[in-house]
């Protein structure tokens, strides 16, 4: 029940094969889990007339479908009655109240045969042929349904009608398939399972059970306020939702209203507000406020058309009687530009939060959005969901739709049926990137950079590897010991030794968002903006995590608190502001995920087996923040602190092996002669940096070309030897053994 979201007494649609039944959810009296009993009441003609259920079934969840199941104004039916002498002799009248009796308090579908034989009368079956509201293809019969029965025939005449009826459906499918027309197809809403249950159970509450809070004392709720980034899919959620439960729905956009000359916006709002409670005197109506923020924004104090226009709301709100059977529905993604009357409970009493969507979301969505497309076999999409760090509904949409039009391109050079492979995604990644990093004060491209292409440094390469990579791909270990990610990696170490060059390796091997802040980024000439800037750029890394949030040369960006800061400098207000959102205090209402696990919980449930993609969710909630800084002394020791800074790393200047290591890479794509001997090299290079060496290697090659006129087809070894009798190290003993005594 958890799984599919419904409550206790929620109808429940069984597809199994021959046909089709409607059952109410509710536990087992032994509360065993894996089993399904199964009523027999209303099911579909096909398991009447049929052998009924198979002695082993197997179900899968997609064949359990919640169906919106209204009370019923009216009801036609038919009666099946078990001899010839009650349809000749029965009292129409009996006949009438048996039925009205008999089909009290049952939820019923249209076009279902309901099983009487329990109760030992003559009527052993009673057909639903018709209903109202006619909006919907179940309902619920209570003693207020009008019930019509519109005739009366025997079992024999019943099974005959339906076995000519099953034929004549057989034989028009098999004219659809031969004439290759579609069957329709609804699309769940991939990812959003969760908040879909959760607004179908506000809507259904007021909606269609009224009456039942009433007895108890309970106001029915006014409104829900719809919160989440752009593109997740909140209007599409409230449009598919609202036609399960089978409501109307009125539409308003915040634009739409306001007009031109004093007081048109109140009237036109009045308009909307009158017009939904003319729909709901139908049936159950939504009133539905998209883009909220933009008609009700903050009040001011000066009188404005905007304040006229959220009074004016507020007082239809406050307005809206018990006996009006419509829900006010709001949707923004800027919840905090909002009014604060209109958050407070008999306004908009709940609000649903639609966060970026986690990686088990993005998957579930990408297999709604491919369900249509030619794709691969081979496709994997766990490894895109992976992959797509970040990205929202509109985004993954974007993604797909991208990686069709590769497949197409590629399709037009040769021959034969397009297919989407994980090569065409790939591509599209480049170009399609998720929204809520653009516009981002930061660097979000990152060249990629693999392990092997930096010599030596094994060690250090571990610890990041420990720090960042471990918890993507083994997060069912740390789960399982109890323990957590870092939260922060800080590199120090002599300049040119590939601090920054690690960082870029270990964002390309994490397949994470990466986010890179310098000093020119944060700094402003106005008081205040900075600490603004930094936290903006924290809640950013925070909506699509996992994220590395890069600071190079972080000494710049916040220096110590000591001597040479005064307590109200930038500085001093940017190393605040780091450690507060470093220390995690509060979230902000965007920023909530969709997981809703913790880490204490997934390690402490016995029996309780999460998925590895839920797994990571829970191990990389937090951002990742990686500092690099060539003067550590510079730092304030509050941010060196475990918890903060976990781990620190010291990048050392290469050895002679590193040193082999390094000239190996940046050689292997150079056209050397077999005389170079890189050892002797290696040797001879002692205080080099990976810089030095990577320059020494470019020197070389510029001799080379200089010596043949630009013809030159290989590097010798004489060309190695000169170029480094012009260089010289830019790494000093005394500074290294410096680096090597400074935070032991």
């Amino acid at each position: 029940m958890s799984v599919l979201g419904v409550s206790l007494g929620s109808p429940l649609l069984v597809r199994v094969p021959g046909g089709s039944l409607l059952c109410t959810a509710w536990p087992r009296p032994d509360l065993a889990d894996g089993f399904l009993q199964l009523d027999m009441k209303c099911v579909s003609p096909g398991l009447i007339s049929g052998s009924g259920l198979p002695p082993h079934l197997s179900l899968q969840p997609g064949q359990l479908v919640v169906v919106p199941a209204p009370k019923l104004k009216s009801v036609r039916v038919r009666v099946v009655a078990r001899s010839v002498g009650f349809r000749r002799h029965g009292s129409p009248r009996v006949v009438h109240e048996l039925v009205k009796d008999m089909l009290r308090a049952v939820y019923v579908y249209r076009g279902f045969v309901v099983n009487l034989e329990d109760f030992d009368i003559e009527i052993k079956y009673v057909v639903i042929e018709d209903m109202s509201p006619d909006g919907g293809s179940a309902g619920l019969i209570t003693a207020r349904t009008a019930v019509e029965v519109s005739g009366v025939q025997t079992v024999q005449t019943f099974r005959g009608q339906q076995l000519q009826d099953q034929q004549l459906q057989d034989q028009q499918l098999q004219d659809q398939q031969l004439q290759g027309q579609p069957q329709e197809h609804t699309a769940p809403l991939g990812g959003l399972q969760e908040v879909s249950a959760s607004l179908r159970e506000m809507l259904q509450l007021p909606l269609l059970y009224p009456g039942t809070l009433r007895s108890l004392g309970v106001s029915c709720p006014r409104g829900v306020l719809l919160v989440g980034p752009p593109g997740v899919g909140k209007t599409l959620l409230v449009h598919r939702v609202v036609a399960e439960v089978g409501a109307g729905l009125v539409v308003v956009r915040g634009p739409e209203v306001v007009g031109s000359r004093p007081g048109e916006s109140e009237e036109t709002l009045r308009t909307v507000f009158e017009r939904a409670r003319c729909e709901a005197e139908e049936g159950p109506c939504v009133l539905f406020l998209d883009e909220l923020d933009s008609l009700c924004p903050r009040r001011t104090e000066s009188s404005t058309p905007e304040n006229r226009l959220v009074a004016q709301l507020l007082t239809l709100m406050d307005g809206i009687d018990r006996s009006d059977r419509f829900l006010i529905v709001g949707a923004t993604n800027r919840p905090d530009s909002l009014d604060p009357a209109l958050r407070r409970p008999g306004r908009f009493d709940r609000e649903v939060i639609i966060g970026a969507p986690t990686s088990q979301q993005r998957k579930d969505i990408l297999s709604v959005l491919c369900e249509r497309m030619p794709v691969d076999p081979g496709l994997k999409l766990e490894a895109l969901a992976q992959q797509t760090t970040g990205y929202v509904g509109a985004d993954l949409s974007a993604l797909c739709r991208e990686a069709a039009m590769n497949a197409l391109r590629e399709n037009a050079k040769g021959s034969g049926e397009p297919a989407v492979r994980m090569n065409h995604f790939q591509e599209a990644l480049k170009l399609v990137r998720p929204s809520c990093l653009r516009g981002s004060l930061g660097r979000t491209e990152l060249s990629p950079v693999h392990w092997e292409q930096i010599g030596g440094l094994d060690q250090v390469k571990l610890k990041l590897k420990q720090s960042i990579e471990w918890p993507m791909r083994y997060p069912e270990a740390f789960v399982r010991l109890g323990v957590s990610r870092p939260r922060g990696v800080l590199l120090y170490g002599p300049p040119g030794c590939a601090k920054t060059t690690l960082v870029k390796a270990a964002a390309t091997s994490s397949h994470c968002a990466f986010l890179s802040v310098s000093g020119a980024d944060l700094y402003s000439p106005f008081v205040g903006d900075s600490e603004k800037a930094l936290a903006q750029l924290f809640r950013q890394a925070r909506a699509c995590v996992p994220c590395i949030l890069f600071l190079d040369e972080i000494d710049s960006l916040v220096g110590s608190r000591g001597e040479g800061h005064a307590p109200s400098s930038v500085q001093t207000r940017l190393l605040s502001v780091l450690l507060n959102e470093m220390d995690g205090v509060g979230l902000k209402t965007l920023e909530r995920r969709g997981a809703g696990q913790s880490l204490q919980a997934a390690g402490v449930e016995e029996g309780h087996h999460l998925g590895q993609l839920d797994l990571q969710e829970v191990c990389n909630r937090e951002v990742m923040v990686v500092a690099a800084t060539n003067r550590p002394d510079c730092l304030d020791s509050a941010l060196l602190r475990p918890g903060r800074l976990d781990q620190i790393l010291y990048v050392p200047p290469p050895d002679q092996q590193a040193r082999l290591a390094i000239l190996s890479v940046c050689t292997k794509s150079m056209p050397v002669d077999a005389d170079v001997c890189l050892q002797d090299l290696s040797e001879k290079t002692d205080l080099y940096s990976g810089a030095d060496l990577d320059n020494l290697c470019k020197e070389a090659a510029l001799l080379a070309l200089l010596d043949d006129n630009m013809e030159a087809s290989s590097i010798k070894h004489t060309h190695f030897l000169r170029s480094l009798s012009t260089m010289s190290s830019s790494l000093t003993a005394q500074q290294i053994h410096a680096y090597q005594t400074l935070l032991r």
